[in-house]
């Protein structure tokens, strides 16, 4: 191999840069340099085609929660394909998902799985547990427990 050539990203290298220089740090044109112009995004609504349809999401959650981490707790790797178990926190400030701010500290999980091919994400599977995440913030009641 020459030696001006990188060896390619694993997929879970590709992963855990998407979480810390995007979500962690607020770097959006990671977007641009690890999503692939094709990638398909499932489960965070309508499914979501390429970074300009993601950017407006990431922007809106971003807003919500301008101190957002997203701490990946565990990664599995099998050939092109990652999945891993995320642990989210952040504190609701700001106006852009459909209602006020609540100042509400919040804390949740979620699974993320994803094809990576050429160092960019091409397909992503989402589940999060949003229901959580709206309860900490008294969007959503708990229900009462007999």
């Amino acid at each position: 191999m020459p030696t001006n050539m990188q060896p390619a990203r694993t997929p879970e290298a590709v992963m855990r840069e998407w979480f810390d220089k995007l979500w962690n740090k607020g770097e959006e044109d990671t977007i641009d340099q690890l999503m692939a112009p094709d990638c398909v995004v499932h489960g965070l609504g309508a499914p979501i085609r390429g970074p300009e349809q993601f950017k407006p999401f990431y922007q809106n959650f971003r807003s919500a929660f301008p101190d957002i981490s997203v701490e990946i707790e565990r990664a599995m790797v099998e050939g092109d394909m990652v999945a891993a178990c995320c642990r989210v926190k952040g504190r609701h400030t700001g106006h852009t998902l459909g209602g006020a701010a609540t100042n509400s500290e919040v804390e949740f999980v979620g699974h993320v799985m994803a094809t990576v091919a050429g160092g960019k994400v091409t397909e992503c599977w989402n589940c999060f547990d949003f229901l959580t995440m709206y309860q900490q913030m008294s969007w959503v009641k708990m229900p009462v427990t007999p």
